[in-house]
């Protein structure tokens, strides 16, 4: 197919997408929705992104499934180790400090990064006065997320991460197994409420202590990225702490005066206090 035809086709279905359903990809990183929409194409059977618009326009059935191409749906409980190491070490101590912590996960997908969030903070002795609020635009992870349930062959790598993030028990303690799947603990997902939200047309709405975004600002062009990061910043309380993920800065962004690294390479930043 002509690059220029399927670039032209793209906009079309993206804005389509944003007229009918109101999820609004106009500002995500071009050459990933390609990628993705190549795929879908392949899924749906479509040879032109024309049909594929064809077919998300009058089938309405089909673009929930669309969605699932759309958006980031890659995660781990306690992703990258080292990271969460750091927040015991650093960001924990100073949380203690705050009578009641509020933290905010977006981009959250299937819940992982969230409940990490939480056993982490139950392990510390913080999460009984802890509300996380996890949000995404895709309603069907969400979901996946609320059931907090997983496959079980998954589990090996979730507990060799939480292991390596210094957990202090075994994650074995968080769940109850069975039928090839492994639920967790009611208990520590009571603390954690999953809703809607999107980066790209919502706006802040709580003040939070910690900002969790990681690995979803790469998927964004640098107009939605200095969006989302002004949204960050606006929600963060006086010197509040924001995560990113391993492969994402603020070095170029226009924000970038707002917030301090406090852990070298970990992507963890904290509200710059400015009198």
């Amino acid at each position: 197919m002509n690059v220029r035809t399927f670039e032209v086709e793209a906009d079309l279905l993206i804005e389509a997408i944003y007229r009918t359903y109101h999820y609004d990809f106009r500002q995500y990183a071009r050459a990933s929705l390609k990628r993705r929409f190549t795929t879908a194409m392949s899924r749906f059977n479509c040879q032109t992104l024309t049909q594929l618009q064809e077919r998300v326009l009058h089938e309405p059935a089909i673009f929930p499934l669309l969605l699932g191409f759309l958006t980031v749906q890659v995660s781990d409980m306690f992703r990258d180790p080292a990271y969460f190491r750091a927040l015991r070490e650093t960001v924990v101590p100073v949380l203690r400090t705050y009578p009641f912590l509020k933290i905010w996960v977006a981009g959250c997908s299937t819940g992982e990064e969230a409940l990490s969030l939480a056993i982490l903070l139950h392990e510390e002795g913080l999460l009984d006065r802890t509300q996380i609020y996890a949000t995404d635009i895709n309603t069907h992870s969400l979901e996946i997320a609320e059931a907090g349930i997983y496959e079980l062959e998954r589990i090996a790598g979730f507990s060799n991460n939480y292991r390596l993030a210094g957990g202090k028990t075994s994650l074995s303690d968080y769940y109850v197994a069975g039928y090839g799947k492994a639920m967790f603990d009611r208990s520590i997902r009571a603390h954690i409420a999953f809703s809607d939200h999107s980066l790209a047309t919502d706006s802040v709405f709580a003040e939070m202590e910690f900002v969790s975004c990681r690995n979803v600002l790469i998927y964004f062009n640098r107009p939605l990225q200095d969006r989302a990061l002004g949204l960050f910043h606006e929600s963060l309380c006086r010197r509040g702490f924001l995560g990113l993920g391993m492969k994402e800065s603020i070095r170029f962004s226009a924000h970038a005066d707002n917030f301090v690294e406090i852990v070298q390479d970990m992507r963890i930043f904290q509200k710059r206090d400015i009198n």
